[in-house]
Formats: C-alpha cells, sequence, structure tokens
C-alpha cells in the first residue's frame, strides 16, 4: 500500500472503511471480458450513439479586428478570437479550418463577405465566422456574425452583438456565449458547453482541496480551504451546489456548499463513514455511500440529508453511487460482492441489482452518459496492462476503449452535451485533469499547477 493509501487508512475508523479507501484511490489488478460483452475499437456505432454520427461541419473562422489601436482593445479582442477558436475547434462538430488559407484581409461586415473565397479551395468552407470588435464608451462592443458561405442568396444565420466590461473574463463570457450559440444552432439543438465548469480534488496548496475551473481550464479556484483531505465533488442539477467528502472532522463526512451564497450548507453527519454523494436529476434526493449498518451500502435521502433509505443489502463494500440522469429511475454503483470491485446497476429503490460489466478484474468510477445510454468507467485489461478509461453501452453491452497506454487514466465524467469526457491522466507525469472528446480523440490537459484528480462536469 502507497504512503497515500496508508493516510486514507488511518483516518477511517475500521477495516471495512479502509477497503472503501481503495475504492476511491486504488491501483486496479486485472481484467477479462465476460460473455456477451465486446471490446472493439472501431467507433463508428460509437460516434453515431453520442450524436458525433454526422459529417463534421468545415468551418472558418476568421479573426475579429479591433477597430482602432487602442491598446486594452487589441488585447481584449486577441482573447476573444483566441476563446473563440478554441471553443469552436473543440466542440466535436466543427473541422476547422486554418487560418492559413484565409483571404489577407478579414471581412468585419456582410459586404466584406466575397462568398467564393471562402467556398473555393483552398479554404473550401461550408461556413464563415467574422465580425469586429470596437469600444463604444467604456465598454468593449463586438459584432459576431455566421454564415452558410455556400447559401449565395440568404447567407446569414446568426448575427449578435455583445457590450461586455473592458476586461479579460467578460470578454472570455462573451467569446464562450457566441461558440455556444453557433454550437446549438447548427448541432443538432444541443446545447454548447463553453459556459460550463469542472470541479475536482488538487494538493496545489498542499492539502486535496476541492476546485472548480472553467471548462477551459481557465480561472481556477478553491472551494474549500479546509487543511485537510476532500474529495469526490459533485454537481447538483442546477449547478447552484456541490456536495463532497471531507476528513476535516476526522471521519469521512458528506459537506454542502453553495456557489451562491459560498457558504456551507447544513448536512448530518452519520455513524461511520459517510462518502461519495450524488444528486439525483430531480434535485431533491442524494444518493451516498455510509457504513452506519457496519457495511459501507448504498443509501437515498432527501436532498438536506434525512429520510434515509437503505438501497444495498450485500456483504462488504457498495459505493459511488451515480443516478441515470435521462430518467433518474436507476443507479449505477460500485460493489465488491463479486470478490472484485465491479459496476453494477440498480433501481432507483434498491431493486433489480445487476452486474454491468461481467469481465473479471477491477471496474469502478461509473458516470452516467446524459442520454442515460451509456456508462464510462475505469477499468484495466491484462492485454495492455494499464488503467484506462472506457464506455459501454447499457442496451447491447458493446465495450469501447478511449484511452490507450498513456499513464493510468481515472475517474471519467461527462460533459453536458454527451460530446466530451473529463478525466484524470498521469500522461503528463503527474496526475492531472484532462478532457477528451468522447470518442476518445483531442485530449487536452486542464490543469498543471500540483495534482489534480476526482473531476466532476458541471450541467
Amino acid at each position: 500500500m502507497s504512503s497515500k493509501h496508508l493516510l486514507i487508512a488511518r483516518l477511517l475508523s475500521n477495516r471495512k472503511a479502509a477497503r472503501v479507501a481503495f475504492l476511491l484511490l486504488m491501483p486496479p489488478l486485472f481484467l477479462l471480458l465476460g460473455p456477451g460483452q465486446r471490446l472493439t475499437r472501431s467507433q463508428d456505432w460509437f460516434s453515431t450513439g453520442i450524436n458525433l454520427g454526422a459529417p463534421k461541419i468545415r468551418l472558418a473562422v476568421s479573426e475579429f479586428p479591433p477597430r482602432s489601436v487602442d491598446q486594452a482593445l487589441v488585447s481584449l479582442t486577441g482573447v476573444f478570437n483566441k476563446v473563440l477558436w478554441n471553443d469552436l475547434d473543440n466542440s466535436g462538430i466543427f473541422d476547422v479550418v486554418s487560418k492559413s488559407y484565409y483571404p489577407l484581409k478579414p471581412p468585419q461586415e456582410p459586404e466584406d463577405v466575397v462568398l467564393q473565397n471562402w467556398t473555393d479551395p483552398p479554404v473550401t468552407a461550408q461556413m464563415l465566422v467574422f465580425g469586429h470588435a470596437e469600444v463604444t464608451g467604456s465598454s468593449l462592443v463586438v459584432t459576431a456574425r455566421l454564415f452558410d458561405v455556400k447559401n449565395a442568396s440568404n447567407p446569414g444565420i446568426l448575427a449578435k452583438r455583445f457590450v461586455v466590461m473592458m476586461n479579460e473574463p467578460s470578454t472570455r463570457e462573451a467569446a464562450h456565449r457566441f461558440a455556444n450559440e453557433i454550437i446549438q444552432t447548427v448541432g443538432g439543438g444541443i446545447p454548447g458547453i463553453s459556459l460550463t465548469r469542472v470541479a475536482f480534488t488538487s494538493n496545489r496548496t498542499r492539502h486535496p482541496e476541492i476546485w472548480v475551473t472553467d471548462y477551459d481550464g481557465y480561472g481556477p479556484r478553491p472551494i474549500t480551504n479546509f487543511g485537510s483531505i476532500s474529495l469526490t465533488p459533485r454537481w447538483s442539477p442546477d449547478n447552484s451546489k456541490l456536495a463532497f467528502t471531507t476528513y476535516i472532522l476526522g471521519n469521512p463526512d458528506i459537506f454542502l456548499f453553495s456557489l451562491e451564497t459560498n457558504r456551507r450548507i447544513p448536512f448530518p453527519r452519520y455513524k461511520g463513514l459517510t462518502t461519495t454523494p450524488s444528486f439525483a436529476p430531480d434535485r431533491k434526493r442524494i444518493a451516498l455511500c455510509s457504513s452506519m449498518s457496519g457495511d459501507p451500502e448504498i443509501y437515498v435521502s432527501d436532498v438536506n440529508g434525512y429520510n434515509l433509505q437503505r438501497l444495498t443489502f450485500s456483504p462488504g463494500v457498495d459505493i459511488s453511487p451515480t443516478w441515470n440522469p435521462k430518467t433518474g429511475n436507476e443507479i449505477a454503483f460500485v460493489s465488491d460482492r463479486s470478490g472484485s470491485p465491479q459496476i453494477y446497476i440498480m433501481s432507483a429503490d434498491g431493486t433489480n441489482p445487476r452486474r454491468l460489466i461481467t469481465g473479471g478484474g477491477d471496474a469502478s468510477s461509473p458516470s452516467w452518459s446524459p442520454n442515460g445510454l451509456l456508462v464510462a468507467f475505469n477499468w484495466r485489461v491484462t492485454e495492455t496492462g494499464t488503467y484506462d478509461v472506457y464506455v459501454v453501452e447499457i442496451a447491447t453491452g458493446r465495450i469501447i476503449q478511449l484511452t490507450h497506454d498513456a499513464g493510468r487514466n481515472e475517474h471519467p465524467t461527462w460533459s453536458p452535451d454527451g460530446r466530451h469526457l473529463a478525466f484524470e491522466s498521469t500522461s503528463s507525469g503527474s496526475r492531472q485533469v484532462w478532457t477528451m472528446l468522447a470518442d476518445g480523440s483531442n485530449p487536452r490537459q486542464l490543469t498543471f499547477d500540483g495534482e489534480n484528480w476526482n473531476p466532476n462536469w458541471s450541467n
């Protein structure tokens, strides 16, 4: 056992509680696929299942020029251009054309757009984003447009005007908002994720604390400053609260924190350990793990922690519940009732438990996709000898591997659009939070300071 595991075990009250710490932080053992479950590298079925099956739209994103040489305007326009480009390039639905192919003079107004310059090679775009930025009074004003350059008779799709304060956070928000408008308009009506956030655990201030950052890694800020161990942050469905596990009182307990008031919300302390909270999609219930009965089991309570209902009754450890966000009628969880940690699904009242991953070895950290059809999880297969992120299609049992032979990859969490996953990885040398498209492509490192893990994506 590593020093980290020994520290967690000492903070827990008994042997079975120490096994819970292993489920939260342990290295995996081995895995074999079970009957009827198929592991495949072909991603066609999976891309279609997560709304990535349609061909990507070839998009040109022209520079938004500043309309004066004001130094602040020039700087903030550069921020807007960079953020907008990154949002659209990371969306999963666009093939963003390299700027090296663009005409030398960027268009600012509709009359500046010569459609043939954008539809013909080498650009060969289907759509064009363009506009300009200026200062009006004390505000930054960005005029932004989206054209369908293949539709010569009526190319205009979007025209937006953003009036924001002359600072970087406001400028970034304007770029995020326009990116979201574009993505929702041409991406099948699914809202963009540019204004979402990721909560995670970080030891950058020595002790593991709960932190939150923008979805692209900008503006990380601490939520806790307990000088203790805090883990497993989980967002409420309306993003107004975080629930997490903390050892500040010497025993693992669940705390709730309001992001609206920046204050702790009262939540009862139970006998034994209490950990891995998960909000129900109806915002009225919380699932959690508690050892009040002796064994760590799954319980559901009101959102205030009262009216507990025990859902599992098996010997061993049951932990890490997560709700089906589409229906709220099912809960996935981790149990070692078969001898090693595996993922199970049960009805929200505890009935009809069934094993989801039928292979041996260790499988943990389930995360349910927004459409309720897929579960992402940790797995280690003997062929690779590494701990990687996988996705299983619940209806068919088909499994796909998303990360490959690059460090340890764990604790996946879905973005609300179902097109992305955040996860923790040691592929860069230390444990950090990364994001990727939900087919495993386009990995991007999100955190860099200290070590960072246990990500959870906001709604």
